[in-house]
């Protein structure tokens, strides 16, 4: 049941990891986490590179601990699918936010909601492959059937738990998408 339980959280983690670099309006440095910057040929994370911080709501400004990264992080940013433009005052990439108009904020909740379902889906899929090895060892006679339907039992209420989660995560994600 264990690995079961891990494989879940794992879905779970997942789609935290997917909603941090969701933006909501507001800067958000895990929004570069995917964002991989050409480093001496090797593809390095923005955190490996440089420095981000925030200092302004709508405002993220990332200065490479070696000015010539400058370029590399803008080619990158620019080839990424955020949408933004960044730019640069010779030491720092600055890259603006703008404000999230209405119908881009319906289509972020819409988005949020697709993938809340496609975690519930992984997780309910977890499930069925946990009943199905305890339905094998059953058959094999290593758990007699009370033990079968005993596991049964902590299997649902394990997966409820993970479902109630991510029900909790995209209604909180919702509603920071849709708070102007």
């Amino acid at each position: 049941m264990a690995e079961y339980s891990d494989k879940m959280q794992k879905a779970l983690d997942n789609l935290e990891a997917d909603y941090s670099t969701i933006r909501a309006g507001r800067a958000n440095p895990h929004i570069l986490d995917k964002i991989k910057v050409d480093y001496y040929g090797t593809p390095t994370g923005m955190q490996g590179v440089a420095n981000i911080t925030v200092p302004e709501a709508q405002t993220l400004m990332i200065t490479p601990w070696e000015p010539k990264m400058v370029k590399e992080i803008e080619k990158a940013i620019m080839a990424s699918d955020l949408g933004l433009n960044p730019s640069n005052d010779g030491k720092s990439v600055i890259l603006h936010f703008p404000k999230l108009t209405e119908d881009r904020r319906k289509e972020l909740a819409k988005d949020i909601k697709k993938k809340g379902e496609a975690a519930k889906v992984a997780v309910r899929n977890i499930r069925r492959d946990a009943n199905d090895a305890v339905k094998k060892q059953e058959k094999a006679g290593e758990i007699s059937e009370d033990d079968r339907k005993d596991e049964e039992e902590k299997i649902q209420k394990a997966t409820d738990k993970f479902v109630e989660k991510i029900d909790k995560l995209v209604d909180a994600k919702t509603t920071e998408i849709m708070t102007v």
